[in-house]
Protein backbone atom coordinates (compact mmCIF):
# COMPACT_ATOMS: atom_id res chain seq x y z
CA UNK A 1 0.00 0.00 0.00
CA UNK A 2 1.19 3.44 -1.00
CA UNK A 3 0.67 6.23 1.45
CA UNK A 4 1.69 9.75 1.30
CA UNK A 5 2.06 11.46 4.50
CA UNK A 6 1.62 15.42 4.96
CA UNK A 7 1.23 17.59 7.69
CA UNK A 8 1.73 21.35 9.39
CA UNK A 9 0.11 23.09 6.27
CA UNK A 10 -1.27 26.42 8.20
CA UNK A 11 -3.47 27.52 6.19
CA UNK A 12 -3.95 31.29 6.29
CA UNK A 13 -0.02 31.90 8.10
CA UNK A 14 1.93 34.80 6.56
CA UNK A 15 5.69 35.08 6.72
CA UNK A 16 6.87 38.45 8.36
CA UNK A 17 3.82 40.29 7.30
CA UNK A 18 3.81 38.68 3.44
CA UNK A 19 0.56 36.57 2.30
CA UNK A 20 1.34 32.52 1.74
CA UNK A 21 -2.46 32.12 0.39
CA UNK A 22 -1.49 31.80 -3.35
CA UNK A 23 1.98 29.64 -1.98
CA UNK A 24 -0.36 27.02 -0.14
CA UNK A 25 -2.75 27.05 -2.78
CA UNK A 26 0.82 25.75 -5.15
CA UNK A 27 1.15 23.35 -2.88
CA UNK A 28 -2.68 21.45 -2.55
CA UNK A 29 -2.36 22.04 -6.78
CA UNK A 30 1.24 20.11 -6.41
CA UNK A 31 -0.87 17.41 -3.64
CA UNK A 32 -3.64 16.82 -5.68
CA UNK A 33 -1.16 16.29 -8.95
CA UNK A 34 1.02 14.10 -6.93
CA UNK A 35 -2.03 11.75 -5.40
CA UNK A 36 -3.09 11.09 -9.16
CA UNK A 37 0.40 10.81 -10.70
CA UNK A 38 1.86 8.35 -7.98
CA UNK A 39 -0.96 6.09 -7.69
CA UNK A 40 -1.39 6.66 -4.09
CA UNK A 41 -3.75 4.71 -2.04
CA UNK A 42 -4.14 7.30 0.67
CA UNK A 43 -3.20 10.71 2.05
CA UNK A 44 -2.43 11.12 5.42
CA UNK A 45 -2.22 14.33 7.04
CA UNK A 46 -0.57 14.40 10.58
CA UNK A 47 -2.46 18.02 11.87
CA UNK A 48 -2.02 21.76 12.06
CA UNK A 49 -4.68 22.10 8.99
CA UNK A 50 -4.87 25.74 9.70
CA UNK A 51 -3.05 28.28 12.21
CA UNK A 52 -5.34 29.02 14.22
CA UNK A 53 -8.22 27.98 15.96
CA UNK A 54 -10.06 30.54 13.75
CA UNK A 55 -9.14 30.66 10.51
CA UNK A 56 -10.08 33.40 7.73
CA UNK A 57 -12.56 32.97 5.55
CA UNK A 58 -9.98 32.39 2.40
CA UNK A 59 -8.07 29.44 4.34
CA UNK A 60 -11.69 27.22 5.02
CA UNK A 61 -12.23 28.25 1.29
CA UNK A 62 -9.04 26.35 0.53
CA UNK A 63 -9.30 23.86 2.94
CA UNK A 64 -12.56 22.94 1.46
CA UNK A 65 -11.38 22.97 -2.03
CA UNK A 66 -7.96 20.43 -1.31
CA UNK A 67 -10.70 18.51 0.48
CA UNK A 68 -12.93 18.41 -2.38
CA UNK A 69 -10.06 17.34 -5.02
CA UNK A 70 -8.46 14.98 -3.05
CA UNK A 71 -11.68 12.85 -2.84
CA UNK A 72 -12.15 13.32 -6.44
CA UNK A 73 -8.89 11.27 -6.61
CA UNK A 74 -10.66 8.47 -4.73
CA UNK A 75 -7.44 8.03 -2.32
CA UNK A 76 -8.97 8.12 1.22
CA UNK A 77 -7.27 11.14 3.40
CA UNK A 78 -6.93 10.46 6.85
CA UNK A 79 -6.55 13.82 8.93
CA UNK A 80 -5.92 14.72 12.32
CA UNK A 81 -6.12 18.37 14.39
CA UNK A 82 -3.13 19.66 15.79
CA UNK A 83 -2.42 21.91 18.30
CA UNK A 84 -3.20 24.85 16.39
CA UNK A 85 -6.56 24.08 14.98
CA UNK A 86 -9.76 24.00 17.18
CA UNK A 87 -10.55 20.48 16.77
CA UNK A 88 -14.66 20.79 17.53
CA UNK A 89 -14.56 23.08 14.30
CA UNK A 90 -12.07 21.28 12.21
CA UNK A 91 -13.94 18.01 13.23
CA UNK A 92 -17.10 19.09 12.17
CA UNK A 93 -19.15 17.52 9.77
CA UNK A 94 -17.02 14.68 9.99
CA UNK A 95 -19.40 12.03 10.10
CA UNK A 96 -20.42 12.87 7.20
CA UNK A 97 -17.16 13.04 5.32
CA UNK A 98 -16.66 9.76 6.14
CA UNK A 99 -18.84 8.69 3.39
CA UNK A 100 -16.85 10.71 0.91
CA UNK A 101 -13.66 8.80 2.09
CA UNK A 102 -12.25 12.00 3.91
CA UNK A 103 -11.70 11.03 7.62
CA UNK A 104 -11.13 13.74 10.38
CA UNK A 105 -10.19 12.17 13.69
CA UNK A 106 -10.40 15.22 16.20
CA UNK A 107 -12.06 13.58 19.08
CA UNK A 108 -9.05 12.30 21.78
CA UNK A 109 -11.38 9.66 22.98
CA UNK A 110 -11.71 7.83 19.63
CA UNK A 111 -8.27 6.89 19.36
CA UNK A 112 -8.84 3.15 19.34
CA UNK A 113 -11.39 4.04 16.50
CA UNK A 114 -9.27 2.70 13.61
CA UNK A 115 -10.06 3.61 9.37
CA UNK A 116 -9.48 0.35 7.41
CA UNK A 117 -7.58 0.25 4.04
CA UNK A 118 -7.89 -2.75 2.66
CA UNK A 119 -5.57 -4.06 -0.62
CA UNK A 120 -4.35 -7.05 -2.34
CA UNK A 121 -2.27 -7.87 0.84
CA UNK A 122 -4.77 -7.54 3.74
CA UNK A 123 -5.35 -4.51 5.29
CA UNK A 124 -4.01 -1.70 7.05
CA UNK A 125 -5.32 0.22 10.27
CA UNK A 126 -4.93 3.56 10.32
CA UNK A 127 -5.12 4.87 13.82
CA UNK A 128 -5.74 8.89 14.21
CA UNK A 129 -4.50 10.52 17.37
CA UNK A 130 -4.76 14.10 17.09
CA UNK A 131 -3.30 16.43 19.17
CA UNK A 132 -3.46 15.56 23.25
CA UNK A 133 -3.61 18.20 25.52
CA UNK A 134 -3.03 16.40 28.58
CA UNK A 135 -5.04 18.89 31.30
CA UNK A 136 -7.88 18.60 28.26
CA UNK A 137 -7.48 15.17 27.79
CA UNK A 138 -6.26 12.73 30.64
CA UNK A 139 -9.54 12.17 32.51
CA UNK A 140 -11.01 10.92 29.01
CA UNK A 141 -8.15 8.89 28.91
CA UNK A 142 -8.29 7.52 32.42
CA UNK A 143 -4.92 8.25 32.06
CA UNK A 144 -3.96 10.47 36.04
CA UNK A 145 -0.02 11.82 35.36
CA UNK A 146 0.06 15.27 33.65
CA UNK A 147 2.16 14.79 30.53
CA UNK A 148 2.65 14.74 27.02
CA UNK A 149 4.25 11.41 27.43
CA UNK A 150 1.50 9.71 29.55
CA UNK A 151 -1.65 10.73 27.62
CA UNK A 152 0.21 9.78 24.20
CA UNK A 153 1.44 6.52 25.93
CA UNK A 154 -2.41 5.99 27.13
CA UNK A 155 -4.10 6.75 23.31
CA UNK A 156 -1.35 4.18 22.22
CA UNK A 157 -2.29 1.39 24.54
CA UNK A 158 -5.93 1.83 23.33
CA UNK A 159 -4.56 1.36 20.02
CA UNK A 160 -2.84 -2.11 20.70
CA UNK A 161 -5.51 -3.15 22.25
CA UNK A 162 -7.66 -3.08 19.28
CA UNK A 163 -4.90 -3.79 17.08
CA UNK A 164 -4.35 -7.18 18.80
CA UNK A 165 -7.98 -7.96 17.58
CA UNK A 166 -6.62 -8.17 13.93
CA UNK A 167 -3.63 -10.33 13.82
CA UNK A 168 -1.92 -10.01 10.15
CA UNK A 169 -2.89 -6.61 9.73
CA UNK A 170 -0.50 -4.16 8.90
CA UNK A 171 -0.70 -0.53 11.20
CA UNK A 172 -0.10 2.82 10.52
CA UNK A 173 -0.49 5.63 13.54
CA UNK A 174 -0.88 9.48 12.89
CA UNK A 175 0.00 11.98 16.06
CA UNK A 176 0.68 15.68 16.30
CA UNK A 177 3.51 15.42 19.04
CA UNK A 178 7.19 16.30 20.05
CA UNK A 179 8.98 13.40 19.87
CA UNK A 180 12.30 12.92 21.44
CA UNK A 181 15.10 13.43 18.92
CA UNK A 182 13.23 15.42 17.44
CA UNK A 183 14.94 18.97 16.25
CA UNK A 184 12.37 21.67 16.52
CA UNK A 185 12.36 25.87 14.77
CA UNK A 186 11.51 28.94 15.29
CA UNK A 187 7.87 28.50 13.95
CA UNK A 188 6.17 26.05 16.09
CA UNK A 189 4.48 26.70 18.69
CA UNK A 190 5.27 25.92 22.49
CA UNK A 191 3.59 22.92 23.54
CA UNK A 192 5.32 21.80 26.81
CA UNK A 193 3.33 21.38 30.17
CA UNK A 194 4.94 22.03 33.30
CA UNK A 195 7.99 22.43 31.34
CA UNK A 196 7.72 18.79 29.45
CA UNK A 197 6.62 18.74 25.96
CA UNK A 198 8.84 15.59 24.40
CA UNK A 199 6.69 11.79 23.74
CA UNK A 200 9.52 9.02 23.82
CA UNK A 201 10.13 7.42 20.66
CA UNK A 202 9.16 4.25 21.80
CA UNK A 203 5.76 5.06 22.84
CA UNK A 204 5.27 4.31 18.82
CA UNK A 205 7.04 0.55 18.94
CA UNK A 206 5.14 -2.18 17.27
CA UNK A 207 3.92 -0.28 14.20
CA UNK A 208 4.11 -0.53 11.02
CA UNK A 209 4.44 3.50 10.44
CA UNK A 210 4.17 6.15 12.85
CA UNK A 211 3.47 9.54 10.47
CA UNK A 212 4.14 12.57 13.22
CA UNK A 213 3.43 15.92 12.50
CA UNK A 214 4.27 19.48 14.68
CA UNK A 215 7.85 19.93 13.95
CA UNK A 216 8.36 21.68 10.92
CA UNK A 217 11.64 19.82 9.65
CA UNK A 218 11.50 16.73 7.56
CA UNK A 219 12.88 14.02 9.93
CA UNK A 220 13.35 10.53 10.64
CA UNK A 221 13.77 9.29 14.00
CA UNK A 222 13.81 5.66 13.48
CA UNK A 223 12.79 3.37 10.26
CA UNK A 224 8.89 3.45 11.21
CA UNK A 225 8.69 6.83 12.49
CA UNK A 226 9.03 10.05 10.79
CA UNK A 227 8.03 13.61 10.75
CA UNK A 228 7.06 15.03 7.40
CA UNK A 229 7.35 18.38 8.25
CA UNK A 230 5.84 21.79 6.68
CA UNK A 231 5.29 22.39 3.00
CA UNK A 232 6.31 26.14 3.32
CA UNK A 233 9.30 27.59 5.24
CA UNK A 234 7.33 29.66 7.98
CA UNK A 235 10.84 31.22 9.71
CA UNK A 236 14.19 32.11 8.47
CA UNK A 237 15.55 29.15 10.61
CA UNK A 238 13.57 27.05 8.40
CA UNK A 239 16.11 28.48 5.58
CA UNK A 240 17.99 24.93 5.65
CA UNK A 241 15.01 22.67 5.70
CA UNK A 242 14.26 20.83 1.96
CA UNK A 243 11.09 20.90 2.07
CA UNK A 244 8.42 17.90 1.60
CA UNK A 245 6.14 15.43 1.27
CA UNK A 246 6.67 11.37 1.92
CA UNK A 247 5.76 8.55 -0.07
CA UNK A 248 5.62 5.23 2.27
CA UNK A 249 4.95 2.37 0.42
CA UNK A 250 4.25 -0.12 3.11
CA UNK A 251 5.46 -4.26 3.09
CA UNK A 252 3.09 -6.42 2.36
CA UNK A 253 3.85 -8.21 5.75
CA UNK A 254 3.52 -6.67 8.91
CA UNK A 255 6.87 -5.97 10.94
CA UNK A 256 8.59 -5.06 8.27
CA UNK A 257 10.18 -1.19 7.75
CA UNK A 258 8.10 0.45 4.73
CA UNK A 259 10.39 2.26 1.84
CA UNK A 260 9.80 5.90 2.29
CA UNK A 261 10.97 8.87 -0.28
CA UNK A 262 10.83 12.52 0.08
CA UNK A 263 9.33 14.29 -2.52
CA UNK A 264 10.24 18.35 -2.96
CA UNK A 265 7.72 20.83 -2.89
CA UNK A 266 7.26 23.88 -4.50
CA UNK A 267 9.68 26.38 -3.45
CA UNK A 268 7.58 30.02 -3.72
CA UNK A 269 10.97 31.65 -2.80
CA UNK A 270 14.06 30.79 -1.52
CA UNK A 271 14.83 31.85 2.12
CA UNK A 272 18.54 33.16 2.93
CA UNK A 273 20.21 34.81 6.01
CA UNK A 274 22.98 37.16 5.31
CA UNK A 275 25.20 38.97 7.30
CA UNK A 276 27.73 41.88 6.63
CA UNK A 277 28.47 45.68 6.05
CA UNK A 278 26.05 47.91 3.91
CA UNK A 279 28.38 48.49 1.35
CA UNK A 280 29.66 44.65 1.07
CA UNK A 281 25.93 43.86 0.77
CA UNK A 282 25.05 46.83 -1.82
CA UNK A 283 28.18 45.83 -4.14
CA UNK A 284 29.42 42.63 -3.45
CA UNK A 285 29.25 40.06 -6.27
CA UNK A 286 28.54 37.47 -4.22
CA UNK A 287 25.05 38.20 -3.61
CA UNK A 288 23.60 38.07 -6.61
CA UNK A 289 22.03 35.50 -6.42
CA UNK A 290 19.86 36.23 -3.64
CA UNK A 291 18.35 39.75 -5.27
CA UNK A 292 14.95 37.07 -5.59
CA UNK A 293 14.85 35.58 -1.88
CA UNK A 294 13.22 36.40 1.18
CA UNK A 295 15.67 37.45 3.03
CA UNK A 296 17.01 37.99 6.88
CA UNK A 297 19.84 40.98 6.61
CA UNK A 298 22.29 41.59 10.05
CA UNK A 299 24.46 44.25 9.37
CA UNK A 300 27.86 44.59 11.13
CA UNK A 301 28.10 48.59 10.37
CA UNK A 302 30.57 49.79 13.62
CA UNK A 303 27.55 52.56 12.99
CA UNK A 304 24.15 52.39 12.18
CA UNK A 305 23.46 53.34 8.42
CA UNK A 306 21.23 56.08 7.61
CA UNK A 307 17.59 54.37 5.95
CA UNK A 308 18.99 50.63 5.69
CA UNK A 309 15.99 49.36 4.58
CA UNK A 310 15.64 51.59 1.84
CA UNK A 311 18.80 50.99 0.66
CA UNK A 312 18.74 47.36 0.56
CA UNK A 313 15.65 46.70 -0.89
CA UNK A 314 17.05 48.39 -4.48
CA UNK A 315 19.30 45.62 -4.45
CA UNK A 316 17.17 43.07 -2.55
CA UNK A 317 13.58 43.55 -3.24
CA UNK A 318 12.26 41.05 0.05
CA UNK A 319 14.16 41.74 2.57
CA UNK A 320 11.75 40.78 5.44
CA UNK A 321 13.74 41.16 8.36
CA UNK A 322 16.90 43.42 9.16
CA UNK A 323 19.27 43.45 12.21
CA UNK A 324 22.04 44.64 13.79
CA UNK A 325 25.06 43.49 14.85
CA UNK A 326 28.50 45.73 15.04
CA UNK A 327 31.45 44.38 14.56
CA UNK A 328 33.56 43.54 17.91
CA UNK A 329 31.31 42.87 21.31
CA UNK A 330 27.89 44.03 22.46
CA UNK A 331 26.56 44.85 26.18
CA UNK A 332 23.08 42.66 26.47
CA UNK A 333 21.28 46.49 25.77
CA UNK A 334 22.80 46.47 22.33
CA UNK A 335 21.10 43.33 21.56
CA UNK A 336 17.34 43.26 19.48
CA UNK A 337 14.90 41.80 21.76
CA UNK A 338 14.32 39.23 19.04
CA UNK A 339 17.99 37.94 19.60
CA UNK A 340 17.37 37.68 23.18
CA UNK A 341 14.49 35.71 23.19
CA UNK A 342 15.55 33.30 20.49
CA UNK A 343 15.11 29.66 21.59
CA UNK A 344 13.29 30.33 25.41
CA UNK A 345 10.03 29.11 26.21
CA UNK A 346 7.03 31.44 26.66
CA UNK A 347 7.60 30.62 31.15
CA UNK A 348 11.62 31.64 30.42
CA UNK A 349 10.21 34.56 29.16
CA UNK A 350 7.78 35.21 31.19
CA UNK A 351 9.81 34.75 34.65
CA UNK A 352 12.83 37.35 32.84
CA UNK A 353 10.54 39.75 32.17
CA UNK A 354 8.96 39.94 35.87
CA UNK A 355 12.50 39.47 37.66
CA UNK A 356 13.60 43.14 35.22
CA UNK A 357 10.89 45.08 36.38
CA UNK A 358 10.97 43.63 40.20
CA UNK A 359 14.25 41.32 40.74
CA UNK A 360 14.24 37.94 42.01
CA UNK A 361 11.67 35.64 40.97
CA UNK A 362 10.35 33.68 43.91
CA UNK A 363 10.08 29.63 42.85
CA UNK A 364 6.03 30.08 44.12
CA UNK A 365 5.72 32.91 40.96
CA UNK A 366 7.89 30.60 38.56
CA UNK A 367 4.92 27.98 39.40
CA UNK A 368 2.38 30.64 39.23
CA UNK A 369 3.52 31.93 35.66
CA UNK A 370 3.66 28.20 34.38
CA UNK A 371 -0.08 27.68 35.65
CA UNK A 372 -0.89 31.16 33.64
CA UNK A 373 0.17 29.67 30.73
CA UNK A 374 -0.87 26.46 30.55
CA UNK A 375 -4.48 27.68 31.13
CA UNK A 376 -3.92 29.76 28.39
CA UNK A 377 -3.19 27.08 26.03
CA UNK A 378 -6.03 24.88 27.36
CA UNK A 379 -8.38 27.45 26.47
CA UNK A 380 -6.61 27.29 23.13
CA UNK A 381 -7.40 24.03 22.77
CA UNK A 382 -11.26 23.94 23.57
CA UNK A 383 -11.79 27.20 21.33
Amino acid sequence: MRLLHTSDWHLGRSFHREDLLGAQAGFVDFLVETVAQEQVDAVLVAGDVYDRALPSVDAVTLFDDALRRLAGTGAPVVLISGNHDSAGRLGFGSGLMDHAGIHLRTDPGAAHRRVLLPDGAGEVAVYALPYLEPDAVRGELGCHERSHAAVTAAAMRRVRTDLSSRPGARSVVLSHAFVTGGQPSESERDISVGGVASVPLATFDGVDYAALGHLHGPQRLSDTVRYSGSPLAYSFSEDHHRKAVLLVDLDDRPGRPPTVESLPTPVPRPLARLTGTLDDLLTGARWAGHTGHYLQITLTDPVRPREPMQRLRARFPHVLVLGFAPVGARSEAERSYAERVRGRTDQQIATDFVGHVRGEVEPAETTLLGEALEQVRRAEATV
